[in-house]
């Protein structure tokens, strides 16, 4: 009876510290070539994050001396009302704004991945929006959207119907940055879905008819499955993007004296939660508490992102 032998594998071995010093001194002109990045990272991007959590468990007006709080300013945050409001409005804002954005642009890309004259031009059409001065984008919107002498409400009064208050209620107010969030991001969200679309192999398709599939069949279990990695993507930028909406609603409302600057107009409910961290930190000169508004909504921003992406790779087993 022979005594059977395991081998067990030799566990990998660090290289020497001569080496890894001589690989230094080899490749140092490649990791000069590099080191402005990290440089301008670490100055302008790293050092002003652990600043701002540090800032968080302060009181400090940007002048005089910081007074540590501890939990304070977090304490107070959980209980502020309009915190909670500005909160609620980004959500209700980012649905308006992504749901339709993310169906529009999948409906464009695949339009533009068929065989359509002048593909290229629509593709810089679509795309335009995108590269165009949001605050530019927000002051055309705010003239459209006007009550008095916006186009709008022009052309419903030459339709003999009533004028809206586009600017004036809670829940258009809404709507109108939403639909200006649509109109900048739906092209460069068409684009990527347009890339991703045309990495889809054309065999899948020919199998798919020879089989019968129609082209219901053929989106739902083809192109849809193959482009969920894209979505994803798109999901959880635009998902990024909305919950950091600033610049529409200041633009929008915070110029115009009569419905109180920086409020997100009539009622707060244009106030989002970046715009609230703004006017706190920049309006009352309170940056401890603005530092906690930022961490706050770069918690719910991880929490909704985590969410996606599980849904997603949850629907991807399934479908395996």
């Amino acid at each position: 009876m022979t005594a059977t032998r395991t081998t067990v594998a030799p566990k990998a071995r660090r290289a020497p510290a001569g080496r890894r010093k001589g690989a230094l001194r080899t490749y140092w002109p490649q990791y000069l070539a590099i080191s402005p990045f990290y440089l301008l990272f670490t100055v302008f991007m790293l050092v002003p994050v652990l600043f701002s959590l540090y800032l968080a468990f302060q009181r400090w007006d940007g002048v005089g001396d910081m007074t540590f709080v501890g939990l304070r300013n977090f304490q107070f945050l959980i209980k502020d009302s309009t915190f909670w409001l500005a909160l609620y409005n980004t959500f209700v804002i980012w649905i308006l704004s992504t749901v339709p954005m993310l169906l529009l642009a999948l409906v464009i890309a695949v339009l533009l991945n068929s065989s359509v004259r002048f593909t290229s031009f629509y593709r810089i059409a679509y795309f335009i929006p995108n590269v165009t001065s949001i605050v530019a984008i927000a002051l055309f919107f705010g003239a459209v959207f006007s009550s008095n002498v916006g186009l709008v409400n022009i052309i419903l009064g030459w339709l003999h119907i009533g004028a809206v208050p586009w600017l004036t209620n809670e829940w258009t107010i809404k709507l109108v940055i939403a639909f200006l969030i649509t109109w900048q991001w739906t092209g460069y969200n068409a684009i990527i879905y347009l890339a991703g679309l045309q990495a889809i192999p054309t065999e899948m398709y020919e199998a798919a008819k020879i089989d019968g599939a129609g082209p219901v069949q053929t989106f739902f279990k083809i192109t849809i499955p193959q482009l969920r990695p894209i979505i994803l993507f798109t999901v959880v930028v635009s998902t990024i993007n909305g919950m950091q909406t600033f610049t529409e609603p200041q633009v929008l409302f915070g110029g115009n004296a009569s419905i109180n600057p920086d409020s997100g107009g009539p009622g707060q409910a244009g106030l989002t939660a970046i715009l609230y961290f703004y006017r706190e930190a920049f309006g009352n000169n309170d940056y401890g508490y603005g530092a906690a508004i930022a961490w706050a909504v770069f918690l719910v921003i991880l929490l909704f992102t985590a969410i996606n992406w599980r849904l997603v790779q949850r629907r991807e087993k399934e479908a395996a």
